[in-house]
């Protein structure tokens, strides 16, 4: 994102403030990225993340803001863009969520290496649901996508997407029912309260959820 967002001159190292709202892992490579390039990275991310995750941040020279684990990601989102706001013009979000680089990558990197290592005899796809990139630009990759010119490979495999059971979001959006309670889970790096637009629905073939005590144990 950080590579599609210099070639359109959006940013400029040593200029361009980088600020995202993250659960966590994106915001790592991001982190992880601006230090080697010179850009100054905000990341805003729900109290509810890890400790160990922070110090990570804090160790790769990025400024971490913490929100209300009750607003999720979403509550992020709306600090990111308060901070934005007092950058004067320099600041800019990539906004992993919905940017198209994001699941554009997994079609050309993340897709072919899980193709070509399994012989192509892969028939299901689990994947936790993030910024839903990586579930999204495999399973276009491999079963294939008219709309990105993947010819089709195994149109016949199986994406299951995981999501917490206490923010059962994708289950809704596909006309599944809830179970529980909802609300704030422990599961850190998927279920950021919204269902992401980088998330293909139409390669979903079943959604499984996980409530946060299972997933610990």
């Amino acid at each position: 994102m950080i590579d599609d967002a210099e070639r359109k001159g959006l940013i400029t190292p040593g200029k361009s403030v980088l600020v995202e709202p993250t659960s966590g892992n994106t915001g790592i490579a991001m982190a992880f990225v601006a230090r080697e390039r010179g850009y100054r990275c905000i990341l805003t991310m729900p109290e509810t993340m890890s400790v160990e995750r922070r110090m990570m941040l804090l160790a790769l020279g990025c400024e971490v803001v913490l929100t209300p684990k009750e607003k999720a990601v979403p509550g992020a989102l709306a600090k990111a863009n308060e901070i934005i706001a007092g950058l004067d013009g320099n600041g800019f979000m990539l906004q992993q969520f919905e940017n198209p680089a994001n699941p554009k990558i997994h079609r050309e990197t993340t897709g072919p290496e899980i193709w070509r290592d399994s012989d192509g005899l892969i028939d299901i796809l689990v994947s936790g649901v993030g910024t839903g990139g990586t579930v999204s630009g495999i399973s276009q990759y491999i079963k294939g996508s008219e709309e990105h010119g993947c010819p089709p490979l195994k149109p016949e495999m199986k994406t299951v997407a995981v999501e917490p059971q206490e923010q059962m979001l994708i289950t809704d959006a596909l006309g599944g029912e809830k179970i529980g309670e909802q609300g704030p889970h422990k599961i850190q790096g998927m279920g950021a309260g919204l269902v992401p637009k980088n998330l293909d629905l139409s390669v979903v073939d079943e959604v499984v959820p996980i409530h946060s005590d299972e997933a610990m144990k």
